[in-house]
Formats: C-alpha cells, structure tokens, sequence
C-alpha cells in the first residue's frame, strides 16, 4: 500500500505541474490548440478541432520530462 501511495501522490504532483504550466501558457498568451498545422472546422452548428501540431509538440515535452523524471529516480 506505501508504493500505492507514492505512486498516487507523484501522480497528483505531475498533474498540478501540468495543470499549472497550461494555466500560465494562457495567462502568458501562448497559443495551445492554436498552432500552425492544427485543423479548425467551423460550420453553421459545429466546431471541429484536430490539434495535431500541438499533441505532437506535447508528445515530445511530456516523453522528455518523464524521461528526465525516471532517470532521476533510478538513481
């Protein structure tokens, strides 16, 4: 149950991290979901948005910082 514990408590720590960092993003004035290359559909009664750029570009930020992360913590 303690690594359960941990295991939760590091989830809660990265999601605050991350949750933190979109909330400035949007307060600095940073474009998320806005990028060059994201798709944005809008029609009469629908808006259709496909942000390709910009999961991508989340894709390698969050691949380097839990890389970073589990180094850290196998030493």
């Amino acid at each position: 149950m303690i690594a359960a514990g941990r295991v939760l408590i590091w989830i809660g720590i990265f999601t605050l991290l991350v949750g933190g960092a979109v909330y400035l993003a949007g307060r600095v004035g940073i474009p998320l979901f806005r990028l060059p290359g994201d798709i944005h559909i809008e029609g009469d009664n629908y808006t259709c948005i496909v942000p390709i750029v910009s999961m991508i570009l989340l894709s390698i930020f969050l691949s380097v910082v839990l890389n970073v992360a589990l180094r850290i913590m196998n030493r």
